[in-house]
């Protein structure tokens, strides 16, 4: 008995050992496939970053040999009502991203998930928009919304009220929030699809206790579906902050930051700045503060994450 065992786990070592001597080999030949993609990120991503950062502290101009100027870029970012302005609208554009589309987007998957028939043409309806072009999409809103060949002046036709001479993109008053209206129409479906596929992950079993505990539609949203989504939530909610800060393409495109800078943000501020300008250190110093929020919002989320002692 005794030498049968022996004989065993002497077989268990001898086919352990050519598994354990691959292992490593397995790792280093992994991390060769990898070094090439490391090596781009490295020089695409890390390397124009630091650069970015060198040049924050510079008066370099785009062409010449830049100059030390130590924190003044900084510092006069604090007094520069165009850098506050744009830090104001990109703050409002978080709170309504954090907001409206996550409502839309929550509402509109649970109807779907009640839905047996007709998901599928649901669904295609609501992921068309995120698929256009953005240039494709703000050309149209453009056009849908010109005081002289959209549907403003067919509505005035027909006489609807308080659509005559009205000017979304035009009107300092209207312009952020038309252009954040536009941009929710393509992005509340790409929502409605993430939050759809994880209300259909969540335990059915959970559902069916609920009710049989007596709880109706609200309560068996509040307790079972949003804690089962709570991942795909809490992700959303960090990308979407993040994604406030950069947001570039719809406002350049319809406005580009105007009129009277009422549309200005971080972003399309850079890109004046740095192309228009031809201060390219102060406009590395705004990328820098804007990396800064995105970096400053991560760790906020780790915290809380460590904290609460979430799972995601």
């Amino acid at each position: 008995m005794s030498v049968n065992t022996h004989d065993a786990e002497g077989r268990a070592r001898a086919r352990a050992l050519p598994r354990a001597s691959r292992t490593p080999r397995r790792r280093t030949a992994g991390l060769l496939f990898l070094a090439p993609l490391l090596v781009v990120n490295v020089l695409v991503i890390a390397g124009p970053a630091l650069s970015s950062v060198a040049y924050s502290f510079t008066d370099w101009d785009g062409i010449n040999t830049p100059g030390f100027v130590g924190w003044d870029n900084y510092a006069a970012l604090w007094g520069d009502e165009a850098f506050l302005n744009a830090l104001r609208h990109n703050l409002v554009w978080t709170l309504f991203f954090l907001t409206v589309p996550m409502g839309m987007g929550l509402l509109g998957a649970y109807l779907l998930s009640r839905i047996r028939r007709g998901r599928t043409l649901f669904r295609v309806i609501f992921f068309v928009p995120y698929v256009m072009a953005t240039v494709v999409s703000a050309a149209v809103w453009r056009q849908v919304l010109s005081p002289t060949a959209g549907l403003i002046p067919a509505l005035d036709a027909f006489g609807v009220p308080w659509v005559g001479g009205l000017n979304p993109l035009g009107d300092p008053d209207l312009a952020l929030g038309a252009i954040a209206m536009i941009n929710n129409w393509q992005w509340w479906g790409f929502l409605v699809m993430l939050f759809l596929t994880a209300m259909q992950s969540v335990n059915p079993s959970l559902y069916e206790a609920a009710r049989l505990d007596g709880a109706g539609r609200w309560r068996e949203f509040w307790h079972v579906t949003l804690p089962g989504i709570r991942p795909t939530l809490v992700f959303l909610f960090l990308m979407t902050i993040i994604w406030s800060f950069l947001v570039f393409d719809y406002v350049y495109i319809l406005t580009q930051g105007g009129p009277a800078g009422s549309t200005d943000m971080l972003s399309t501020l850079l890109y004046r700045t740095a192309f228009s300008e031809g201060r390219a250190g102060h406009a590395s110093a705004v990328g820098v503060v804007m990396a800064l929020i995105s970096a400053l919002t991560i760790a906020g989320y780790l915290v809380l994450r460590r904290r609460l002692r979430w799972d995601v």
